[in-house]
């Protein structure tokens, strides 16, 4: 069925913007995050499923994970944001298999004509040359080294990593290179790696967080279907650590009313396996996010969903998001100085407020461009 993109406007504390009846199966949708598939912002049509009378909807295939080859054009991402403490990333996948509900990349899937919904967790695209292509662009004459993140966009531990191997690759290019790298990660495979980032954190060139959003495996298992439990993502950390390789611990994103609650208990918990540092970012809605967060807020979580809006929306000027720099990962008001109080005194408290020294840069040793001279000497 097609149907204009205009929608009706709505309460902003009600369960969710958009029709129940709009909301795939559960048995289509079992083992993914998001409730449902809603085009993006860019398509001119709407498309939904419903039963027509004549029984088709049982008919009707279960989501499941399509992997598209995306030969990539250029690997390293730019960008100059301010709240941002990088300017380089890489992302070797395209959609997440993780499927967290609360994803802020989920809008970015639009781009490509797919839904932030069902689709981004299920369509999902891997750029298999991404290691050749940065090992050209670090061979470019006049690049200036600088940290590289992996993880900016979508997790690049998820599932699909096991086949493809496209993160394990990028890191052997830098380790070539002798170039800096930090991994965000909520995916226990990461350990698998601990050979190169051993060895590069021995000299100084790698660090690892990992986003530990709950200890409760119950709301983990519901907002993040398909990442490692807590267990193991604190395991993780404990394995990383005693390879002497620097992890922190990202509480992200903190959900009002939802796990909030848990702030000092990550922290004791990660502190205990040998984490050295934390950060923390307060849930972002960003475009097709609000609607995908409130359908599945009002599903999971339907006795809270109205206090964790207001809430939220509390700490944004009355809004569901605001995108400004220096606003749009901490809010603003009390409830969000409380949570940043919070989080503060903790990190005192267990010594996980002290800096740390940088990345070094100073051992970057260019790649030889395909066809190129090796040096004399």
């Amino acid at each position: 069925m097609k149907a204009p993109t205009s929608r009706p406007k709505m309460n902003p504390l009600a369960k969710s913007e958009t029709a129940p009846e709009s909301e795939v199966g559960e048995d289509r949708r079992h083992g993914r995050g998001a409730r449902s598939n809603h085009s993006g912002r860019f398509e001119s049509e709407r498309r939904m499923t419903y039963d027509d009378g004549w029984e088709t909807l049982g008919e009707l295939d279960a989501f499941r994970t399509e992997v598209t080859v995306e030969p990539a054009r250029s690997i390293i991402s730019r960008n100059k944001s301010p709240d941002i403490s990088f300017g380089q990333s890489i992302n070797p996948y395209r959609g997440c298999e993780h499927g967290c509900v609360y994803c802020y990349a989920r809008p970015s899937h639009c781009y490509l004509g797919h839904s932030a919904g069902l689709d981004f967790e299920t369509k999902l695209y891997a750029k298999t040359n991404a290691a050749e292509l940065l090992e050209a662009e670090l061979a470019r004459k006049g690049y200036v080294p600088s940290s590289i993140a992996l993880g900016a966009n979508t997790d690049p531990y998820q599932p699909i990593e096991r086949t493809y191997r496209i993160t394990r690759a990028i890191l052997e290019v830098l380790e070539r290179a002798s170039h800096p790298v930090g991994i965000v990660t909520k995916s226990a495979l990461v350990v698998r790696d601990i050979d190169i980032l051993e060895r590069m954190a021995a000299r100084g060139l790698a660090k690892v967080a990992i986003s530990v959003t709950t200890l409760d495996r119950r709301i983990a298992r519901a907002m993040e279907p398909r990442a490692a439990t807590p267990p193991k993502r604190i395991e993780a950390v404990r394995s990383l650590t005693s390879a002497g390789i620097p992890v922190s611990v990202m509480v992200a994103p903190i959900i009002p009313a939802l796990n909030d609650c848990e702030i000092e208990r990550i922290l004791d918990t990660a502190h205990e396996a040998g984490a050295t540092g934390a950060g923390y970012v307060l849930l972002r809605l960003p475009l097709e996010l609000k609607d995908v967060f409130r359908e599945w807020l009002a599903s999971e979580f339907p006795d809270r969903a109205s206090h964790v809006v207001s809430l939220l929306r509390s700490m944004h000027g009355g809004q569901d998001y605001v995108a400004a720099f220096g606003e749009r990962q901490t809010g603003r008001g009390p409830y969000a100085q409380q949570i940043a109080l919070r989080f503060r005194l903790a990190l005192k408290r267990l010594g996980m407020d002290q800096r740390r020294p940088p990345l070094r840069l100073d051992l970057f040793t260019p790649p030889v461009a395909k066809g190129g001279q090796m040096p004399l000497l």
